[in-house]
């Protein structure tokens, strides 16, 4: 039994990222026909320069990932941790996003990496993104208090996720999780440098995205830098609440809804809301390009990363790979 154990993971693993790769393919097809008229309506430079921003999003918001996941262990090379984190997370397009959670561990698992521990770096990378989500968000106060006062309680979480941010706090709960996985202790502890970085990754990513719905509104009507903030506000915590919306793939529809009350401030209902479709269109298309991108950056650097890798388990920097019986366990 043992035996076909790993090949039966591999297996599910393909299915599961097939299934993915359907569900996001469906969902760029199915939103087509209400984005095309759109499009049309927007400058060529407006939509590839707001395309790269979103892509400059998704690589601050790995970089957040990433220094958490570093920060719980030893050290896992860049391109190879992006591409568990971008790879990974597609798995939020299969309805119940936990599937982007099982994604990244089982690819996390090829490389050595303990599931536990990128289970942990991606709760306290979400976390995170949620602490920084609503910092940006209060921006979008006059919106929430116009037509979304139901969504005020998520401000109280603001306290509450800047408590656990306290590096021995995120020690103690990471710790806790290892030990309900049978695993031991973080042998060292979180650093405030590595939660600086991670905030400080993540508002950078949320800002990119605030500035690329900036750039398709700027298509259409002419934005002034109040407007600027109050999108960023908007399309941060347009995020946490997408983030609660667990049920939907991806959070699809919550997002947009505040979205289009933000953009309701200068453009018509009907601009708004198809400014909102191009933009999720826009971010499905950069998460489809971004996981290829990292998957082409292993291969390319394959044999660099190999020897960064040598190195590091020379130094004891990466965990011993478990065999059989502790996948199982796991």
């Amino acid at each position: 039994m043992k035996v076909f154990a790993p090949l039966v993971l591999t297996v599910l693993r393909y299915v599961l990222l097939v299934a993915i790769l359907g569900f996001a393919g469906y969902y760029l097809v199915s939103q087509w026909t209400g984005v095309a008229a759109a499009l049309a309506e927007i400058s060529w430079p407006s939509i590839v320069l707001s395309f790269l921003l979103v892509l400059a999003g998704l690589g601050a918001g790995t970089m957040s990932w990433v220094s958490v996941l570093n920060g719980l262990g030893p050290r896992i090379p860049i391109a190879r941790a992006a591409q568990v984190m971008l790879v990974g997370q597609l798995g939020k397009y299969v309805p119940g996003s936990v599937w982007s959670y099982v994604m990244q561990m089982e690819l996390g698992r090829q490389y050595g990496i303990l599931r536990p521990r990128v289970l942990v770096a991606g709760l306290y990378a979400a976390g995170i993104g949620v602490v920084a989500s609503l910092i940006l968000g209060s921006m979008a106060l006059p919106v929430v208090l116009r037509g979304h006062t139901q969504l005020l309680w998520l401000f109280l979480l603001l306290p509450v996720g800047l408590f656990c941010l306290h590096p021995r706090i995120m020690t103690a709960l990471a710790s806790l999780v290892l030990r309900a996985f049978r695993r031991p202790p973080l042998e060292h502890k979180v650093t405030i440098r590595v939660v600086g970085k991670a905030v400080g990754w993540a508002l950078l990513s949320y800002a990119m995205y605030g500035l690329h719905l900036w750039i398709l509104v700027n298509s259409l009507v002419d934005p002034d830098f109040g407007t600027l903030v109050l999108l960023t506000g908007a399309m941060s915590l347009g995020f946490t609440v997408g983030l609660f919306a667990f049920v939907f793939p991806s959070g699809v529809g919550v997002r947009e809804a505040i979205l289009v009350g933000a953009m309701t401030l200068l453009l018509t209902v009907p601009q708004a809301s198809a400014m909102s479709l191009v933009s999720r269109l826009m971010f499905t298309a950069a998460d489809l390009v971004a996981a290829g991108l990292a998957v082409l950056f292993v291969i390319v650097l394959r044999k660099r990363i190999l020897a960064e890798s040598d190195r590091n388990n020379a130094s004891h920097a990466y965990e011993p790979d478990t065999d059989v019986s502790l996948v199982a366990r796991d």
